[in-house]
C-alpha cells in the first residue's frame, strides 16, 4: 500500500516517472538490491547482519573481470563471481559461528574492510576494468519482450529460496532460530550449521548481484556497491522483517528494495543532490525501525489484552 501511494505522488509530482523507459530503469537499478536484499533478509531472519555484501560484490566483480581476461567464457566468469561471493559469506558464517563471536557485526565489518581492500588491490590499476562476456551483458544489460533480464534474474532467485524456505524444513528452522534460539537448541536444530548456511547464501547473493551488475555496466570495479549494506538493510526493514528474528517474508523485502529504487529514482527525476538521497534513506531505515518497534510493543499489549480477556 505504501508502496502504490508513493508511486502516485511520485508520477503527480513528475509525469516522466511512468513513462515505460524510466520504469524498466527502476527495475534494472533496483535488481542488484533486491536480489542482495533476499540474502540480507534471511540473515536478518536470524537476529544477525551482513555488513559486507557491498564490498563483497566489488570484490566479486573484480575476480570476474580478471577471470575474463584470461578466458572469455560467460559460465567461467559467472562461476568466479559466485564462488568469490559464497567464499566470502562462508568466512563470515563459520568465523561467527565457531568462533563464538558475540555478534556478527563484528565480522562482517572486518569482512566489509578486508573485501574492499583486496578488491582494490586487485583490480588492475586500481580502478574499473572496462569488459565482460557477452553472456553476462545479456544478463545484466539486455531485454526481452521490453523487460530487463534483470527481472527475471530477481524473479528467479527469489523463486529459488523462497521453495527452500517454505518446502524444505531448512526454511521453518531459520524462523525457529530466529525466533527463538534457546528453544531451537532444545529442539535438536542444527543451529550453527543453520547461520553458517544463512552467511553462505548471502554471500551467493552478493555474487549474483555481482553478474547482473557487471553485465549492466560491463565493467567490475573495486568502488562497486559502496553503500549497498545500507540499501539492502533498509529494504528488508521497510518490507517488515524485524531485526528481533523470526519474522519476515521474502516478498516484502523484495517491495522495500523497489520502494528504494522508486525514491532513488523520484530524487534523481526531481534533480535532487545525491548527498540528500543519503539522508533520505537513512532516515527512512530510523524510521522503519522506530516502526518495527512500536509494532512489536503494540503487539504485545495486544497479546496481554487477549491473555487478560482468556483469564
Amino acid at each position: 500500500m505504501i508502496l502504490i501511494l508513493l508511486v502516485v505522488g511520485i508520477s503527480l509530482a513528475t509525469p516522466n516517472f511512468l513513462k515505460p523507459v524510466n520504469l524498466g530503469n527502476i527495475l534494472a537499478q533496483s535488481a542488484v538490491i533486491a536480489i542482495v536484499a533476499i540474502g540480507q533478509h534471511l540473515v536478518i531472519l536470524t537476529r544477525g547482519i551482513d555488513l559486507s555484501v557491498g564490498a563483497n560484490l566489488a570484490l566479486a566483480t573484480v575476480i570476474g573481470g580478471l577471470v575474463y581476461r584470461l578466458a572469455d567464457s560467460g559460465p567461467l566468469v559467472m562461476i568466479a563471481m559466485l564462488t568469490a561471493g559464497g567464499l566470502v559469506g562462508a568466512v563470515n558464517g563459520i568465523v561467527y559461528v565457531f568462533g563464538r563471536l558475540p555478534h556478527p557485526f563484528i565480522i562482517t565489518l572486518a569482512t566489509l574492510s578486508i573485501a574492499r581492500g583486496l578488491a582494490l588491490e586487485f583490480a588492475i590499476g586500481h580502478t574499473t576494468m572496462r569488459g565482460m562476456p557477452s553472456e553476462i551483458a545479456f544478463i545484466g544489460g539486455g531485454a526481452t519482450f521490453g523487460i530487463p533480464n534483470s527481472f527475471f534474474v530477481v524473479f528467479g532467485v527469489a523463486a529459488l529460496v523462497l521453495l527452500m524456505a517454505r518446502a524444505m524444513v531448512w526454511g521453518r528452522w531459520i524462523y525457529a532460530v530466529g525466533g527463538k534460539p534457546e528453544a531451537a537448541v532444545q529442539m535438536g536444530i542444527p543451529v550453527k550449521w543453520v547461520l553458517v548456511s544463512v552467511y553462505v547464501i548471502s554471500g551467493l547473493c552478493a555474487g549474483v548481484g555481482a553478474i547482473v551488475l557487471a553485465g549492466r555496466t560491463e565493467a567490475a570495479s573495486p568502488l562497486y556497491g559502496n553503500l549497498l549494506e545500507l540499501d539492502t538493510i533498509a529494504a528488508v526493514i521497510i518490507g517488515g522483517a524485524s531485526f528481533l528474528g523470526g519474522r519476515g517474508h521474502i516478498g516484502h523485502a523484495l517491495v522495500g528494495a523497489v520502494m528504494i529504487g522508486v525514491i532513488r529514482n523520484a530524487l534523481n527525476l526531481l534533480n535532487v543532490d545525491v548527498f540528500f538521497q543519503m539522508i533520505a534513506i537513512g532516515a527512512i531505515i530510523v524510521l522503519a525501525v522506530e516502526a518495527d518497534v512500536l509494532r512489536n510493543h503494540l503487539e504485545a499489549r495486544v497479546r496481554v489484552m487477549q491473555s487478560g480477556r482468556a483469564s
